[in-house]
């Protein structure tokens, strides 16, 4: 009564341990972040040196455009998650969009890969370049959604105090394939025995991979089947608006935080970097490498977090999620008092070290892993059981807006002559506030949040198999 007619669970095994899906679903997204992230390293670069026009000359795009048509490419992402969550949670089931779709992701990366050989330059690069990330776009877009309310579906009641740890290690993943790849890629594109054809057929194959690996952990997973027309009544039902609403006031303060970190990841902590002093370790650095520290941070902190951290916060009072994503929105904005401090003195005319901006790193980092992890875990419990991807849609969508806030206010702040409104002391110092402001209102909403746990129905133990006829008036077998 729990397997479909191929012999796929359909609902969590009693386990008191790690599900044995586990090590498929850590392999396939290790593999697929490798993937996009290495892609993605090399596409601005890619479009704004390297493109060849249909008679094989360099026709390179300018700047300005190759960050646009990237700028594009990434709100699709980000856009199409959505288009992935009405199928799964509507129509085929998580495991089975994730699949598909994975197979449209690596036909995406083949015509990528495929731009530099005869019949790629026949069709035209640009061409090809469009063709192979729309295909991307509904590959990785539509699978993000899945693969994480996926890793949910995995637990039950009995092991689900395992459900928070699992979030970690399933971040962990992200970060490792993203941190090789995007060394590894970018250095494929500069190498003229390389180039690009193995710069985007790497990670072409880095997908094929992934695939493999989700496909190879089928019968070890759990299938939960998609929830039909259910899932539309339960979507659009009294109580259905009012758990989606209940979830968007958590996620407005998450926004803030994704706005602030984003800029760590971006423009303008990497400007910050160009005006210090670079020396670190005996080495100079260049300014836009420093934003790897990210990365490598997260591999350190989640299992000291997991293990250390929350474990010695717990013995003072219950860690909750929100009392987790609470602790993580005021370090972040403890973050930006280091950045704050750092423009200060640049104001001034010294050159402070860069030591004092992976202190702001670590400090960010730190947050990340709480409010980021635990935003995932969060996520997952509070949709209800036919709404999981949608609700995992909607979280992703809080990066794309706090993407799209600091793209608006950098709108405003820039005068038609070209100059700024704001000075980069006044700038960072307005996000400080905001990002405090935004974590003391979270402490005061959190207090009132009614939350409820929804995990998926768990097979029964044999105990529960044994005596089920009698629970329902038959008799045993």
């Amino acid at each position: 009564m729990h397997r479909s007619k191929h012999e796929y669970l359909t609902s969590p095994p009693n386990l008191t341990g790690m599900p044995p899906g586990v090590p498929y679903i850590i392999g396939n997204e290790a593999a697929e972040r490798f993937s996009y992230y290495g892609m993605k390293s090399v596409l601005t670069v890619f479009m704004a040196h390297y493109i060849l026009n249909q008679s094989g000359v360099l026709a390179p795009m300018s700047p300005n455009e190759a960050y646009m048509y990237t700028h594009y490419f990434v709100f699709g992402v980000y856009f199409l998650p959505i288009l992935g969550a009405i199928i799964a949670d509507g129509w085929l089931g998580k495991y089975w969009t994730i699949l598909s779709l994975s197979i449209v992701y690596c036909l995406g990366n083949l015509t990528l890969a495929c731009m530099a050989t005869s019949w790629g330059m026949a069709v035209g690069q640009r061409t090809m370049l469009a063709i192979g990330l729309t295909l991307i776009c509904l590959g990785a877009g539509g699978i993000k959604p899945c693969v994480s309310a996926n890793v949910g579906d995995q637990f039950g009641e009995s092991n689900k105090h395992l459900l928070s740890k699992m979030f970690g290690w399933f971040y962990f993943s992200i970060n490792a394939g993203s941190f090789i790849s995007s060394i590894l890629c970018p250095w494929l594109l500069a190498n003229p025995k390389w180039g690009p054809g193995w710069a985007f057929g790497i990670p072409g194959i880095a997908m094929v991979i992934a695939t493999l690996f989700f496909w190879g952990g089928r019968k070890k997973m759990v299938h939960v089947p998609p929830g039909g027309l259910g899932y539309l009544r339960q979507t659009f039902s009294r109580d259905g608006l009012i758990t989606l609403l209940r979830i968007a006031m958590v996620y407005v303060f998450i926004l803030v935080f994704w706005a602030l970190w984003g800029m760590s990841n971006g423009v303008e902590w990497t400007l910050q970097a160009e005006k210090m002093n670079l020396h670190w370790l005996g080495m100079d650095l260049i300014a836009a490498q420093v934003q790897t520290a990210n990365p490598i941070l997260i591999l350190l902190f989640i299992p000291l977090v997991n293990y250390v951290i929350y474990p010695a916060i717990h013995k003072i009072f219950p860690l909750t999620p929100l009392r987790k994503i609470g602790i993580g929105l005021f370090l972040t904005g403890l973050s930006f008092v280091v950045i704050v401090w750092i423009q200060g003195q640049i104001d001034l005319g010294l050159k402070p070290s860069i030591n004092w901006q992976l202190l702001a790193y670590v400090i960010l980092t730190l947050g990340e892993t709480m409010v980021s992890i635990t935003g995932l875990e969060f996520s997952y419990t509070q949709a209800p059981n036919t709404m999981k991807s949608s609700v995992m849609a909607l979280w992703l969508f809080t990066v794309a807006f706090g993407e799209f806030f600091v793209g608006k206010f950098n709108a405003w702040d820039l005068n038609a002559d070209g100059t700024r409104k704001l000075t980069d002391y006044q700038y960072f110092t307005f996000f400080t506030i905001l990002m405090f402001a935004a974590a003391v209102v979270f402490v005061v909403v959190a207090c009132f949040y009614k939350g409820r746990t929804y995990l998926q129905t768990q097979q029964l133990t044999l105990d529960e198999i044994a005596t089920e006829p009698i629970l329902h008036g038959g008799t045993p077998s």
